[in-house]
């Protein structure tokens, strides 16, 4: 056992000393606070002005940085070289594990979604290249400098970053907390009372209030709390998570949960919003929990929504009642999905365009990103009419003019993919998404042109080859819209330095990227002219707009009704 020889004896009370201990320097004059009292330390280094008190099980095999504070502990255990929860597999979308995501500090939403979606091929090489990749990285381990740890159970293999903090947790085995300093000094990790996890990270995020997680990464910006439960599911940028469950759950950036008996299982988010008693099914009791599906970006279900997973839900739709059909609404964004009384989908395709919410979310995102002051490790396209949702309804138009020149089915419906569309709502629709990409190509064209009169819309490039390229259909890669060559790109690097390095440079190139894909993409019946973009824009404007007063008399007589 080696001791400071500048240590203030009195400041050691009732503490054993097993195997080889260091401990720094511990005064009050230097480190006001700092003692040791009644604790157990087996080879343990302790820094310069530690506080540790009362941790009846001791600490093992632990190096304890400067100025942390641990006190009222029950245990604080490390086996010799502990992973802390890096390496861990999530067997996220699908259960039975086909799908495995290999989770480690700095996990990016784009490389996980890469995996988790490529085909197994692929995937069991970018798995192999996220081993090679930790076997790169320096680790944290044991307790930094500035942590503060109160009133916890048992840390078994637990790495607790610089300025943690961890108050009243319930049981954390083998994973990491670490987290980056905000702006005004304040450590963003938090692990708070009654919080029971394993296998996990947690990194720039809040858990607190009871949840519980299994096989786990929690990204930055995200808060899991009131009694919210997880296993093997990854969350990023900004998600909030309360009162529900998830099983299996690729929750993208800025998915939210936040009442009791909501189940997210088996399924990809972006930018969700679940309403109560959201539940979707992926158990068929045939060959187990292997279905999944899809909410693209922007999805919100109301109260008692149920689907039927394998499916996939078309871009910021609502999607209300019982769907057992596993519809594939992908080609009709901006859509009302209603199930009827026989589980099947009706589809009313482009209503949520004029929906004065839409925009309004586009605009609250940013302004609630928690991020604070850190480097993001996931990357952000907060557009609403982004050239994936464009395309979608470029296509859209092109499905609705051919089923419009038939005659509907005996029940006044048209059917495509099994799901159901009346007449009208797909008139409606032609008008509505027309509307639509004319805002698009206001924002994304005309916004950095002043000089209308002399503006021409884009030439599609000269070279066939080019062109194609540059025409190419987008994916949104959980949050960041970018081009499908270069989604390959991505998958085709060999390592996951090279690959976040795609990432970053579509995300930087974006603007460039997506008007060039104008240029290329658009059909002649949509290269219009600067005016006619304008007025489309401004017929767009006036519909969210009514929508907008539509809402408020509403409220006004609801108001109205409810005064005392």
């Amino acid at each position: 056992m080696r001791l400071h020889p500048g240590t203030d004896l009195r400041l050691l009370r009732d503490v054993e000393f097993e195997g080889e201990v260091t401990v720094g320097l511990i005064d009050h004059t230097h480190y006001p606070g700092s003692m040791l009292r009644d604790v157990l330390l087996r080879d343990c280094r302790v820094a310069d002005g530690v506080r540790l008190r009362h941790i009846p099980g001791g600490i093992s095999n632990c190096r304890i940085g400067t100025a942390a504070v641990v006190e009222n502990c029950a245990r604080i255990a490390y086996e010799p070289q502990p992973l802390c929860g890096t390496g861990s597999e999530v067997s996220v979308l699908d259960e039975t594990g086909s799908r495995t995501v290999i989770i480690y500090p700095g996990l990016s939403a784009q490389s996980a979604m890469l995996t988790a979606r490529c085909r197994r091929s692929v995937a069991d090489e970018l798995l192999t290249q996220a081993r090679e990749h930790i076997d790169t990285l320096t680790l944290p381990s044991g307790i930094g400098a500035g942590a503060e740890i109160l009133d916890c159970g048992e840390l078994y293999n637990v790495a607790v970053g610089e300025r943690v903090r961890i108050h009243g947790a319930r049981s954390l085995r083998e994973g990491t907390v670490i987290g980056s300093p905000a702006p005004d000094g304040e450590c963003l990790a938090y692990v708070g009372p009654g919080v029971d996890a394993k296998d996990f990270i947690i990194e720039d995020a809040h858990v607190d209030s009871g949840a519980i997680l299994r096989n786990c990464y929690v990204g930055q910006g995200v808060r899991i709390e009131k009694g919210f439960t997880a296993h093997d599911s990854l969350f990023f940028a900004n998600c909030t998570m309360e009162n529900g469950e998830a099983c299996a759950l690729f929750a993208g950036p800025y998915t939210v949960s936040s009442h009791k008996g909501t189940l997210l299982i088996g399924c990809q988010t972006s930018f969700m919003n679940a309403g109560s008693s959201t539940n979707q099914s992926n158990h068929m009791y045939k060959l187990g929990p292997l279905h999944w599906g899809e909410l693209q970006r922007g999805v919100k279900t109301s109260s008692g929504s149920y689907l039927m997973l394998g499916a996939r839900i078309g871009a910021f739709s609502l999607l209300m009642g019982q769907h057992k059909t596993h519809p594939d609404s992908s080609e009709f964004p901006f859509s009302y999905l209603f199930g009827d009384p026989q589980g099947a989908t009706v589809v009313v395709p482009a209503v949520m365009l004029r929906s004065c919410g839409l925009l309004r979310d586009e605009l609250k995102w940013p302004q609630r990103d928690r991020r604070k002051g850190v480097a993001h490790r996931d990357r952000v396209i907060f557009d609403v009419l982004n050239p994936v949702t464009a395309d979608a309804m470029i296509n859209a138009l092109d499905i609705i003019t051919p089923m419009l020149s038939r005659p509907a089915d005996d029940d006044h419906y048209h059917r495509y993919k099994g799901m159901k569309l009346s007449r009208a709502s797909l008139h409606r629709a032609t008008r509505l998404y027309w509307l639509g990409l004319m805002k698009y190509l206001d924002r994304a064209l005309l916004a950095h042109h002043h000089d209308a009169e002399h503006w021409h819309f884009p030439p599609r490039p000269a070279d066939a080859g080019v062109a194609e390229a540059d025409a190419a259909p987008w994916i949104d890669v959980a949050g960041q819209p970018m081009p499908r060559p270069l989604l390959v790109q991505a998958l085709e690097a060999d390592s996951v330095t090279a690959r976040e390095a795609i990432f970053d440079a579509a995300y930087d190139s974006y603007h460039q990227l997506e008007r060039r894909w104008i240029a290329a993409r658009f059909p002649d019946r949509l290269r219009v002219s600067a005016d006619e973009i304008r007025r489309g824009a401004a017929e767009f404007d006036e519909l969210v707009e009514l929508d907008r007063a539509t809402y408020r008399d509403s409220i006004s007589a609801e108001t109205a009704m409810l005064a005392l």
